[in-house]
């Protein structure tokens, strides 16, 4: 074989090896392009599942405010309502009282509506935006949610409306995460509205107490007991039975507290107390990260 014949079959081996090299890397760029493709398609489908879980979660907890907004204010302003008008023509006096509760109330539900849906879709310097005539100011900054520091207010609001409540707190008082305090005022807060409604003339009973590691809520409230009748109190005693408005829930007020004290690791039981009334009793951990 002479020199010629050598230099030309190094020549096809060499061209065949780079053709089956550019084969090779087609193959490889095809495979990787269809990676990254498939890649660049689970990343959209992960982000398009992560927004609609946040959708989600932002409308629940949407919900579980405006629940609580709604149903706390409301209860107050029937129940008022129905004391003005059994006491209108022989105590009028009473009855403005009642009447003035009831505009309070009314205008509570509204500030925080107004708070919830500046928070929805505020002003462009941060504000509520205009809150409408009627309202007492303009472009009131955004207030925090309430939290235990508004309890006494709370209480007072409901005692007037005619469920006396006492109130215990136990163990050395500390600052709450924000979203704890809130979770806390929002259990007693539903506690006490369903209480009012359907209590029957009964009491209630606040516990707070901070046990070390977690924070221990207790509502204990009476009614009418389904053996007598009639509604014990909660420090004993059985006070005349009162007409209250009553009416059926749709249960989203319990199975939203739930998920609040979910949030944090914590744990929840609402029950029918054996002798009348119900019992909500919360346990939030304070140490969870």
């Amino acid at each position: 074989m002479g020199e010629y014949e050598v230099l030309t079959a190094s020549l096809a081996v060499a061209c065949a090896a780079v053709l089956g090299l550019a084969v090779a890397l087609a193959r490889t760029r095809r495979r990787w392009r269809a990676a990254v493709g498939e890649r660049g398609w689970l990343l959209e489908r992960e982000r398009e599942g992560a927004a609609e879980a946040a959708i989600a979660a932002e409308r629940d907890r949407i919900a579980r405010e405006l629940h609580d907004i709604v149903s706390h204010n409301v209860s107050l302003m029937v129940v008022q309502a129905s004391a003005a008008r059994e006491v209108l023509g022989t105590m009028p006096d009473e009855a403005a009282t009642a009447l003035r509760a009831v505009e309070d109330a009314g205008r509570g539900a509204l500030t925080e509506l107004r708070h919830l849906l500046g928070l929805l879709a505020p002003a462009p310097d941060g504000t509520d935006g205009d809150p409408g005539p009627g309202a007492r100011s303009v472009g009131a900054p955004l207030a925090p949610q309430p939290g235990l520091d508004r309890l006494g207010p709370l209480v007072d609001r409901i005692s007037f409306a005619g469920l006396p409540v006492e109130v215990h707190v136990s163990g050395e008082p500390c600052p709450l995460p924000q979203g704890v305090d809130v979770t806390a005022y929002r259990i007693i807060q539903e506690a006490l509205t369903n209480a009012l409604r359907h209590g029957d003339g009964g009491t209630a009973r606040v516990t707070v107490r901070y046990a070390g590691h977690a924070l221990r809520v207790e509502i204990l409230s009476t009614g009418p007991s389904v053996l007598t009748g009639t509604a014990p109190s909660a420090t004993g005693g059985s006070p005349p039975p009162a007409a209250r408005p009553r009416g059926e829930g749709t249960g989203r007020g319990l199975l939203g507290l739930r998920e609040r004290v979910a949030v944090y690791g914590g744990e929840l039981d609402a029950r029918r107390r054996l002798g009348g009334g119900f019992r909500v009793r919360a346990r939030i951990p304070l140490d969870r990260p």
